[in-house]
């Protein structure tokens, strides 16, 4: 298996929405219908199931014409809606399925049998995943940027 980050840096604030059409909620699926992920973070994602809420929260101070925050637990996404910092995304990768040695099955008519795979095959789709999930993302974020457009005309 493997766990593959994904970023996206200059992405501005607001694009996305706090209810339908939340901007982590369109990542987190595009990156689950990758094949062989089984699971997405954004941001500090399940490590943040263990913060204190003073620790998760991503404070903000005056900077040079924008908010600068000290911290990006949220991953770039706070309440469906970019912030302005970087997109961080993580996903999970399952191993491979296709593994040399004999595994138990059983066939449509419910026999038992054992089945083993011949030929080539990635050792680690995590390797392949990368472009895939570096795609999906930026898809997520042209189309959040379309509906941005749409909706305010900026």
């Amino acid at each position: 298996g493997a766990i593959v980050e994904v970023q996206a840096s200059g992405v501005p604030a607001g694009w996305g929405a706090p209810v339908y059409g939340k901007l982590d909620g369109e990542l987190a699926g595009a990156m689950m219908s990758i094949n062989a992920v089984k699971g997405v973070e954004i941001g500090a994602g399940f490590a943040a199931a263990a913060f204190s809420g003073e620790q998760n929260a991503d404070e903000m101070r005056a900077g040079n014409g924008a908010p600068r925050f000290l911290s990006n637990n949220n991953g770039g996404v706070a309440g469906g809606i970019s912030t302005g910092q970087d997109v961080i995304v993580r996903i999970a990768i399952k191993p491979t399925s296709s593994i040399l040695n004999e595994v138990k099955s059983v066939t449509r008519d419910g026999e038992e049998v054992d089945v083993r795979t011949k030929g080539r095959h990635d050792p680690c789709v995590g390797i392949r995943a990368v472009p895939v999930a570096e795609a999906m993302m930026a898809c997520v974020l042209a189309d959040a940027k379309l509906r941005h457009r749409g909706q305010t005309g900026r």
